[in-house]
């Protein structure tokens, strides 16, 4: 697979912070209890869980009152942090040297962008960017994407999960009322099924641990099984 499909500095659009799965575990591993009711009863459990969730995140952020959101604040003042030992040596107006750490990077306000290429991949001013910004004056809402501002995250949470009336109360068309639905074509294998999900094998290796002595302090071998008789003395 291309560098261009995992890689957001060469991706040729702007991609996403995360590109894995973590969201499709945690939705799995909140409705572990949820999977063992009927198809009806997992549903409606699904639709509470995102409605309290939606109303949850927004409420949240309504109570946001800084320039970005949460995550992205952090980011910004990590950034800022970073400028302590930083020198900025001006070009032009809106162009900039900034030694870092004996390393060299341009900067160029206009265009928002920094030769350590943070500014326009992540579109918050880089610890090169922010040192410019600070020793210009200049405030740092402008050169932030608008997709970070609690304003825009909030429009993530603008349609409410509507609740529903009771089962005794639907208007159900006769066509769907009539339907007749088969049992499953396959029977369910015989033993408890399983809840877990199948670990990748780059899980399973990440995982493994390699036991160690505390006798030798060598591994491979426990403290019963040790043959290190003169590490042992």
């Amino acid at each position: 697979m291309g560098r261009e499909k995992w890689a957001r500095l060469y991706c040729p659009v702007n991609r996403a912070w995360t590109l894995t799965s973590n969201i499709a575990e945690s939705i799995n591993a909140a409705l572990v209890s949820a999977r063992e009711l009927p198809i009806y009863d997992f549903l409606e459990e699904v639709r509470l869980m995102y409605g309290r969730w939606n109303f949850t995140n927004r409420q949240n952020g309504s109570y946001t009152f800084t320039t970005l959101g949460k995550k992205f604040q952090e980011l910004l003042t990590i950034n800022e942090n970073k400028t302590t030992r930083m020198k900025v040596i001006p070009s032009i107006e809106y162009l900039h040297t900034v030694i870092d750490e004996g390393r060299s990077f341009i900067v160029c306000i206009a265009k928002k962008t920094c030769s350590c290429k943070m500014f326009q991949v992540d579109e918050i001013p880089c610890p090169h960017a922010w040192a410019v910004l600070k020793m210009k004056n200049l405030t740092v809402d402008s050169y932030c994407s608008n997709l970070y501002k609690p304003e825009n995250v909030m429009k993530t949470y603008d349609i409410p999960i509507y609740p529903l009336p009771d089962q005794s109360e639907w208007n159900v068309p006769v066509y769907i009322s009539e339907e007749v639905v088969l049992p499953p074509r396959y029977k369910r294998p015989p033993g408890r099924p399983k809840k877990k999900r199948d670990k990748s094998l780059s899980e399973w290796f990440s995982n493994t641990r390699t036991n160690s002595c505390s006798r030798c302090g060598h591994a491979g071998h426990n403290r019963r099984s040790c043959r290190n008789e003169s590490k042992r003395k």
